[in-house]
């Protein structure tokens, strides 16, 4: 299919076409493991075995380069396969990386943990601000690694700024899209080298799947990549790459949803007389809005506030809530609510990146927004 469809279009169609066979407009599950081959390297269609390539994952990988504007799209058993794969296609010991000072705690771990375990270095910059980020560079820097909206404290990084600063220092930036998604905002368009995603969240967007994601505009980076994620192995199987295509289909419908009832909840939370501060980039009083209204079409799903009393009446919130289920993860069509500190990132505690105790996180879900409204107030108090 053409790229110059709209995104609604490209949603339903980029990558599935009706199945030859039969005329199936949705791709067949292709649960299989290996392929006969047409004599000895013979491979039909280029398929051999389903770690390197599966037609269900085929489709989702076409899908997801058409929404993100790239030549290729790679999909992942989940969103830190995918990080992981593409940072040891990026990274050697001795390198360098910039990472946020508000990321996923998960994101957080593996750098912390895992990565700088392999001798690789990493230094926090606030990304908000491209002077700080230009400034943490080193002579062994090869990556830059921002999230816009950033998980939870929802800080807007300037991408086509940053796209300049890495592109001078002849470095690689890398932009995890997952709060925005593709339909909101697209980071390969503004400069980004690498987009990265969990498709768990709103691609996915009903809480049944784990997957992840890559795109990139590279064509011989998409190729070192390929090579890793067949070399590595973590790949989405068949029938997750159905779900999540299945989920995809709706991901611009959606999105207008969450957007639009997590600006009436923030604008309740602004109001409440129990809420201290409230993070949403769609506020004007945003430090960012500007640019979130520059590079984002709407403001999306994720809302987090800190309140009055501290951690014992974060906690004590998240326990009264009806509605909003009590739950990690986000971006489904339900309402999450949970507390990043005791939760999701727990693994930040202590660093450059530890969260406020205070500080409870929403994931605005599709419900009736007067019903999440009420369910907060009571919530509150």
């Amino acid at each position: 299919m053409s790229d110059q469809h709209a995104f609604e279009t490209l949603a339903i169609h980029a990558g599935q076409e009706p199945d030859p066979l039969t005329g199936a407009v949705v791709p067949p599950i292709y649960q299989v493991s290996t392929y006969k081959q047409d004599g000895v390297g013979g491979l039909r269609g280029g398929y051999e075995y389903s770690r390197s390539a599966n037609p269900t994952r085929t489709a989702l990988e076409e899908n997801l380069a058409a929404l993100e504007g790239g030549v290729r799209g790679l999909a992942f058993a989940s969103g830190l396969a995918a990080e992981d794969t593409l940072l040891r296609t990026l990274l050697a010991p001795g390198d360098h990386v910039v990472i946020p000072n508000d990321a996923y705690g998960g994101t957080f771990r593996l750098f912390a943990k895992v990565i700088s375990r392999w001798g690789v270095e990493w230094s926090v910059a606030d990304t908000s601000d491209p002077a700080a980020v230009r400034a943490a560079l080193r002579p062994s820097t090869k990556v830059i690694w921002v999230e816009t909206p950033s998980n939870p404290l929802l800080g807007i990084s300037d991408i086509a700024a940053l796209a300049e600063v890495a592109r001078s220092a002849g470095v690689r930036l890398v932009i995890d899209n997952t709060f925005a998604s593709p339909y909101l905002q697209q980071p390969l368009a503004l400069g980004a080298d690498v987009v990265v995603h969990s498709t768990t969240k709103y691609m996915g967007g009903h809480s049944d799947v784990v997957g992840g994601a890559l795109v990139t505009a590279d064509a011989a980076l998409a190729e070192e990549l390929a090579y890793h994620q067949n070399a590595m192995g973590a790949v989405a199987g068949p029938f997750d790459s159905w779900l999540t295509l299945r989920g995809i289909k709706t991901l611009a419908v959606r999105m207008d949803r969450h957007s639009a009832n997590a600006e009436r909840v923030a604008e309740l939370l602004v109001s409440h007389p129990k809420v201290t501060q409230v993070y949403y980039p769609g506020l004007p009083e945003h430090p960012l809005h500007e640019v979130a209204a520059k590079q984002m079409k709407a403001f999306g799903g994720m809302v987090s506030f800190r309140v009055e009393g501290g951690q014992e009446a974060a906690v004590e919130i998240c326990n009264r809530t009806e509605v909003f289920t009590l739950g990690e993860s986000l971006g489904g069509v339900e309402s999450l609510i949970e507390h990043p500190g005791l939760m999701t990132h727990a693994s930040t505690a202590g660093s450059q990146l530890e969260v406020p105790a205070d500080l409870v996180r929403l994931s605005v879900g599709i419900e009736s927004v007067d019903d999440l409204l009420a369910d907060l107030t009571q919530a509150l108090g």
